[in-house]
């Protein structure tokens, strides 16, 4: 896996439904590189700390490679890298290979997959469809979530390599039982993941611990 695009967000505030709603959505590319902080990017702007940010969420990645899905959905949308808000645009990224605990290096940092991106409204800032929250879950195509077990300067060209392989749920199957119709026994074995991030933990047991 190889990083395509290192990318902050630009504050902005926009107007939606009548209220005036702070956002770090507008990420831009930034071609010396990040640097991934132990609960955030160093300059990347972030504006909802209660679902962004933090240990568990200190830094979003995003397959380069979902793009053309993307795109080809909205042929008349410019999709610059940094589109969905991720920091990190990794080629060859693939969350039904990328599981729950997992190390990777990354440049000068060293990080662990914590849980799926779980869409909001904000999507339709940049992508002018009042669907899109849906058709983001259905995909499939999550993007991922890491925390930073030591922090280090990232730059485009960098490679992702797999330090350490968990045996546990992948991005892929997580994201599936936070969105799924019926109650999967596989919520259990998510739940009791010592490395899933906290907020993903509560949304499971939140969503299904009535079924447990």
């Amino acid at each position: 896996m190889k990083i395509i695009s290192t990318n902050i967000a630009e504050a902005r505030t926009i107007s939606w439904k009548g209220k005036e709603v702070p956002t770090g959505l507008y990420k831009f590319s930034v071609n010396s590189g990040i640097y991934l902080g132990t609960e955030d990017v160093v300059d990347d702007n972030v504006m909802d700390r209660k679902y962004h940010g933090g240990i568990d969420k200190a830094c979003y990645l995003y397959s380069a490679d979902h793009y053309s899905y993307w795109q080809q959905m909205y042929p008349d949308l410019e999709m610059p890298w940094g589109m969905f808000g991720e920091n990190l645009t990794v080629k060859g990224l693939n969350e039904k290979e990328t599981n729950i605990g997992d190390t990777y290096k990354i440049g000068e940092a060293l990080v662990q997959i914590t849980q799926p991106r779980q869409p909001c409204f904000k999507l339709e800032f940049r992508i002018p469809d009042n669907q899109i929250v849906r058709k983001f879950v259905e995909s499939g195509f999550s993007g991922i979530y890491v925390r930073v077990l030591r922090n280090g300067h990232v730059k485009p060209g960098d490679s992702m390599q797999l330090v350490e392989r968990k045996t546990a749920l992948s991005i892929f199957e997580v994201y599936s039982l936070l969105y799924a119709a019926e109650y999967n026994a596989l919520v259990k074995t998510a739940v009791n993941d010592p490395f899933i991030a906290e907020s993903c933990r509560r949304d499971l047991l939140k969503r299904w611990s009535d079924d447990m």
